[in-house]
């Protein structure tokens, strides 16, 4: 089965109280979905260079990123989905192939082809994939809770937190352990929709001083690991410096 969705994402980094106060001043205009609170693990695919996410830090009018992701610790006969989301002038297309882990897994360490779930959608990831020579780099993994507004339910926000990854044992099956990307308590708010948002949640936004800005989890993550190695290589110049 595969699914296509386009929407636009606005994304808000909140303290706990600014957590509490916002989900307060909702009230019962928002549910939780049908999936209540949930661990995401993903494992992004990149270059050998990191040509995907170095461009998507640009911010560039189009961008794209490639992704495995699991709403559990997966058993080969798990089901997984490989997503190709896109973002073009805002708004965000996201495309996406179920397959069995073990699929998955055979199809991007092995290059075996899942022909039995072939279809467009498939084949343009495995375009993408042949194009840019993707392999995986980045492991990431989130506790989720998910929420609809009542009034309608194509709109939809998301609370992250303990948001981790790790650059060693890439599989999903693996675990979700991984390095917090954020200091203690902070959360991600993401609001998805498919147009505007009503009067009252924007007010509720803005009464609350909860203000939009840009954040990529694959990104930080990212910058952190170059910081750290730049850091490590300036120490390592130094070191020698002293020596010599």
């Amino acid at each position: 089965m595969a699914g296509v969705f386009k929407r636009t994402e606005k994304k808000y980094l909140l303290d706990p109280e600014k957590k509490k106060e916002f989900l307060n001043s909702l009230g019962d205009r928002a549910v939780p979905d049908i999936y209540g609170a949930y661990t995401i693990s993903n494992i992004y695919l990149d270059t050998e260079d990191n040509e995907l996410i170095r461009n998507s830090l640009d911010k560039p009018v189009y961008k794209e990123k490639l992704r495995l992701r699991s709403y559990l610790t997966p058993k080969a006969e798990d089901t997984v989905f490989l997503e190709m989301k896109k973002k073009w002038l805002g708004t965000v297309y996201k495309r996406r192939v179920e397959l069995s882990y073990g699929e998955a897994t055979a199809y991007l360490e092995k290059e075996i082809y899942p022909e039995a779930r072939d279809c467009q959608i498939l084949r343009e990831i495995d375009y993408m994939i042949k194009y840019y020579r993707l392999r995986p780099d980045t492991f990431m993994a989130y506790d989720r809770r998910a929420y609809v507004v009542k009034e309608d339910e194509d709109i939809r926000f998301t609370i992250d937190e303990r948001i981790r990854s790790r650059k060693t044992e890439l599989k999903l099956d693996k675990g979700d352990a991984g390095r917090e990307l954020l200091p203690s308590g902070m959360a991600l708010l993401e609001i998805k929709a498919p147009g505007a948002l009503p009067l009252w949640f924007t007010d509720i936004l803005s009464e609350l001083k909860i203000y939009s800005g840009s954040f990529s989890k694959y990104g930080k993550s990212y910058l952190r690991d170059v910081e750290e190695r730049l850091l490590v290589e300036s120490a390592m110049g130094e070191k020698g410096s002293a020596v010599a």
